[in-house]
């Protein structure tokens, strides 16, 4: 069975700072006909579980910690049994919605999670959030939304630049630094398949840093 990627667009809001903002999520879907991971489970468990069906979920991993895209994560977990993935790092905006409870697991740069024969690997990307992490596909992806290489960014790298840092525990300096190093690294075919909103690729984002610093988001 060919591994490949699918997306359920779910729709909420997002809490912090004293201030709510109606938003739109990308949930992705890595996997083939038996299981999947499932990356950043938004807004709506049923409907999630609903696209996944009867596979199996090995692992349900979480790009960062704000609300919109954690607070129904454990009943999506619920429905799943799989194990919850979250950076430490970002402790300080789970405990905010999930005080008391801890994740299932931590994840730390570099680990890999395997699925329906493709890999993919953490590359920690603070600046959003301090333990905002992109999760990258090499090779194995043939069908679906994109092939091989794939970047899923969370709210670090979006179409156009970066996220967001103009609220808590998050840093411009940061993000910039992370996206330089880490994410424009990578092969310039990678797709980057965002947290919110359309697709890029590294190739297309990767000529306009300058003028991100510029304008100072």
């Amino acid at each position: 069975m060919t591994a490949r990627i699918e997306n359920l667009v779910t729709s909420g809001t997002f809490s912090l700072d004293g201030g709510t903002w109606e938003v739109d999520n990308n949930v992705w879907i890595v996997g083939d006909d038996a299981e999947v991971i499932v990356i950043d489970p938004a807004h709506d468990p049923d409907a999630i579980a609903e696209a996944v069906g009867e596979r199996a979920v090995k692992a349900i991993l979480l790009t960062h910690g704000h609300d919109d895209h954690i607070r129904y994560a454990r009943q999506f977990q619920e429905r799943t049994e799989a194990p919850l993935h979250l950076n430490p790092e970002d402790r300080v905006l789970w405990d905010q919605v999930f005080p008391g409870v801890e994740p299932d697991a931590a994840i730390a740069d570099g680990d890999r999670f395997e699925v329906a024969g493709v890999t993919l690997t953490a590359i920690h990307t603070p600046g959003h959030s301090p333990g905002s992490t992109c999760f990258y596909v090499a090779e194995g992806l043939t069908g679906g939304i994109a092939e091989a290489p794939v970047l899923f960014s969370g709210d670090t790298l979006f179409n156009g630049g970066p996220g967001a840092t103009g609220r808590s525990y998050s840093s411009f300096e940061t993000i910039i630094d992370s996206i330089r190093t880490r994410l424009l690294t990578l092969p310039p075919e990678t797709t980057v398949l965002t947290g919110h909103g359309d697709a890029t690729s590294i190739g297309d984002e990767a000529g306009d840093v300058e003028e991100w610093i510029a304008r100072g988001h």
